[in-house]
């Protein structure tokens, strides 16, 4: 059964919808009211505040912090600066993803990892022969995204010690609230302007009702996941569980994948001291990767006219969805289309897929698997770039 997160007296008494789901074992927003439509375009025009303590979280400190996190990770932390936060990913012995994650320096040795799924055990039994320690703060740590346009404003009327104006894209700032220590990074989900709040799990209501007050003039609302979702879908954010699956939890090795197939080849250096599962990513790099991830536009003219044979109106999901779906050239199957939504704001049907690597050029067109009055059709996808929504605010 889930159990409450810090902020659980303040997002309990605004959830009118009562949709919950179980985030992490936590109680999690699915939308605070019946439908989340309120909740996305905040997120776009103005600002949405969501609960994301429900985030795996764990403070690694000690003399070998950063060469023990270079050795775990695929990105080289020793680069990471003090108040630097680094997006990475981790993998294991070949080369096959663990979970992707940030890892934020907050001092001269002092770290702290997130991930979507407990992680400790195995960062524990890497740090052998690290001099480090490794505590998980996954609930005494509490933690709040506000995002959208009107985000910096927000943060500007309530806190103090921290230069908002010139805090940089992913980097980190200590600050206070009202009296309160917090950490105020530059970093979401949702692919737009926004920041994350770190502070104490005590501290977690006064936080909440400050920010919420002093958003209430800048169109901010409480938001929930299903905004969320459609908003990292426009932002081709992947998603951990859906998008890929984590290495250790894969009944198949098939299931499995390296950062080159999920996007996340960036994250990689792979030129540097051996670090866990080098040798396989350097074999693949060579080799190339046999799955590719691609953002795909779905046809809305063949929607319409699909259901138009039925004498209906297009229709789909209001959220997002997290089903695969089969991708087809001709009557063979090339992929699978994992996540996906409408966009409310760029008026297209929007996907993130796993497709043979040849597949993966931008203008690549092949058929998606649609269901229409219970029979299977197809509709056109087209391979464009990611991300769908990426504007100039989120790093202005």
């Amino acid at each position: 059964m889930p159990v409450p997160t810090p902020f659980h007296s303040r997002t309990s008494a605004l959830c009118t919808s009562y949709r919950w789901k179980d985030w992490a074992g936590f109680y999690a927003v699915c939308s605070y009211d019946t439908n989340h439509d309120r909740e996305y375009f905040a997120f776009r025009h103005a600002a949405g505040l969501l609960d994301v303590s429900p985030l795996f979280k764990y403070r690694v400190v000690g003399s070998d912090a950063a060469e023990f996190l270079a050795f775990v990770m695929a990105r080289d932390i020793r680069r990471v600066k003090p108040f630097q936060v680094s997006y990475c990913c981790f993998c294991d012995g070949k080369g096959k993803v663990i979970d992707d994650g940030t890892v934020a320096r907050l001092g001269e040795t002092d770290y702290r990892v997130t991930s979507a799924s407990p992680s400790l055990r195995w960062l524990q039994e890497h740090a052998r022969g690290f001099g480090v320690q490794i505590r998980d703060e996954s609930e005494s740590v509490a933690a709040l995204a506000l995002q959208g346009p009107t985000s910096r404003e927000i943060l500007k009327q309530v806190s103090q010690d921290a230069d908002l104006d010139h805090l940089r894209f992913f980097r980190i700032a200590q600050a206070r609230i009202d009296g309160i220590p917090v950490e105020i990074s530059r970093t979401g989900y949702t692919g737009d302007l926004g920041y994350e709040i770190w502070l104490r799990a005590q501290d977690a209501s006064p936080v909440w009702d400050r920010l919420m007050t002093a958003g209430s003039s800048y169109g901010a609302v409480p938001a929930g996941l299903d905004a969320l979702d459609v908003t990292r879908v426009e932002a081709g954010f992947i998603l951990q569980g859906v998008d890929y699956h984590s290495a250790t939890r894969c009944p198949t090795e098939s299931r499995k994948s390296s950062p080159f197939e999920i996007g996340l080849e960036w994250t990689v250096d792979l030129e540097r001291e051996p670090f866990m599962g080098q040798e396989a990513l350097r074999l693949e790099k060579r080799e190339g990767s046999r799955w590719s991830l691609v953002g795909l536009e779905i046809s809305w003219e063949e929607l319409e006219r699909l259901y138009e044979t039925h004498g209906l109106p297009p229709h789909l999901p209001a959220a997002a969805w997290r089903t695969a779906v089969p991708l087809y050239d001709g009557q063979r199957q090339i992929g699978r289309a994992t996540s996906g939504s409408w966009s409310p704001l760029l008026k297209k049907n929007l996907a993130l897929a796993s497709v043979e690597t040849r597949y993966a050029e931008p203008g690549k067109r092949f058929q998606i698997e649609h269901t229409a009055e219970y029979e299977r059709r197809t509709l056109t996808a087209t391979v464009v770039p990611r991300p769908f929504f990426n504007p100039e605010r989120k790093r202005a």
